[in-house]
């Protein structure tokens, strides 16, 4: 495995474009610290500051750092599909085969990769979000500080889902433009096949089947905080309540299409004439 990985991180590493985005992809998600600290003045009436408003108290803030910093997965997504279109366009794709890496090996190189990147920008989200609650945050008891740490696993999860789903489309299309268009298509198809069925289909199964969808299904594994927000300033709109928790059987949903979009990848691999 680690033999692997290695050989994806020297291709990456020799590719300008790619080192930049990587760079990017990671430095990024470290801008909830910059939001962490913006003051908001007012008129000079008075100044907000957005870490006094409680929003970074622990456990809160594993939901909300894990929210926005998973937007930032579009940057790598680019480098997924490039890592793709760069094997067919420079040919070395054919040359690693050439050179004794079986199909299988060659996916799983992508595979492991795309594990190892998800658990980096995990463990980097993580320790930002860490030292925001630490600084800021009203409790620093070990029972609270570190309750709701799953959000974090549904991070890891999300990205590893969404990364397998840019690793299909690059197979499918051979090409980074394609693939990028593919993804977006794939968004908007998800949207209006839940719109025709919400007309067609009275009650709650249409969003119950939406949330199988590939995207929506990595989309719902942490789901928006400011309605947690406002049912923690106030109380009193109890309308507001929802389910925000972290879900095991929609860490499973996505587990099943990353195993089904990385077996895809495979099995288009092995039946195409290279």
């Amino acid at each position: 495995m680690l033999r692997l990985v290695k050989l994806e991180l020297q291709k990456l590493w020799l590719n300008k474009v790619s080192r930049i985005l990587i760079f990017v992809s990671f430095i990024l998600p470290f801008t909830v610290l910059v939001l962490s600290s913006i003051k908001i003045n007012f008129f000079g009436f008075f100044t907000l500051e957005l870490g006094e408003l409680g929003i970074f108290n622990f456990p809160i803030i594993w939901h909300i750092t894990t929210f926005f910093a998973s937007y930032f997965k579009f940057f790598f997504a680019i480098v997924v599909v490039s890592m793709i279109g760069n094997e067919y366009s420079n040919k070395t794709l054919k040359q690693n085969l050439i050179d004794g890496l079986s199909k299988k090996e060659f996916i799983l190189s992508k595979f492991y990769t795309l594990v190892f990147f998800s658990f980096c920008a995990t463990v980097l989200i993580g320790v930002a979000t860490f030292l925001i609650g630490m600084y800021y945050s009203s409790y620093t008891e070990a029972s609270i500080v570190f309750r709701e740490v799953e959000f974090l696993l549904a991070y890891f999860v999300k990205l590893l889902g969404f990364f397998s789903l840019c690793l299909f489309s690059g197979m499918l299309l051979k090409r980074s433009a394609f693939a990028l268009g593919f993804l977006v298509i794939t968004w908007i198809l998800e949207l209006i096949v839940y719109g025709l069925m919400e007309w067609k289909i009275d009650g709650d199964l249409p969003g119950e089947i939406f949330n199988f969808f590939p995207i929506q299904s990595m989309y719902k594994l942490i789901d928006q905080p400011i309605q947690r927000i406002i049912m923690t300033k106030f109380p009193e709109k109890g309308e507001l309540a929802y389910d925000y928790a972290v879900h095991w059987y929609e860490i499973a949903i996505v587990l099943g299409w990353t195993a089904l979009f990385i077996f895809l990848s495979y099995r288009l691999l092995k039946k195409r004439d290279l």
